[in-house]
């Protein structure tokens, strides 16, 4: 499995933005899909949005659609979700995750350790 870093949380205003990053790291032949999940205060993790490793294809939760994008660069290295207009129901430890394929994102095998973002009213 590869490994999962990730970075750029912190604490912002509703309406601010900010910008995930994620470091793949370890040497892998195969192709996966990365993906992004949120874990509020007190709530289990929820899928928040992932990309294929084409990155052709993407999908997001309702609750983000318009405000967040994931992206990946060419070099499949780095994910990023670029999270915008922000809200406080937004706050929680955010988590990269990796999956085999697109079919297995939404339950993937594969974590970073988390980022906190809390969002302030």
């Amino acid at each position: 499995q590869v490994q999962l870093v990730e970075s750029g949380g912190g604490l912002v205003q509703a309406g601010d933005s900010l910008r995930l990053s994620c470091v793949v790291a370890g040497r892998t032949f195969s192709p996966y899909a990365m993906g992004w999940f949120h874990q509020a205060p007190g709530k289990e993790r929820e899928f928040v949005a992932a990309i294929s490793w084409s990155g052709l294809s993407t999908s997001y939760a309702d609750s983000v659609k318009g405000r967040f994008t994931i992206s990946r660069d060419s070099a499949k290295i780095m994910v990023y979700l670029q999270m915008n207009s922000l809200k406080p129901e937004d706050t929680g430890v955010y988590y990269c995750a990796s999956a085999p394929n697109w079919a297995t994102m939404r339950n993937p095998g594969n974590w970073g350790q988390g980022t906190q973002v809390t969002v302030s009213s």
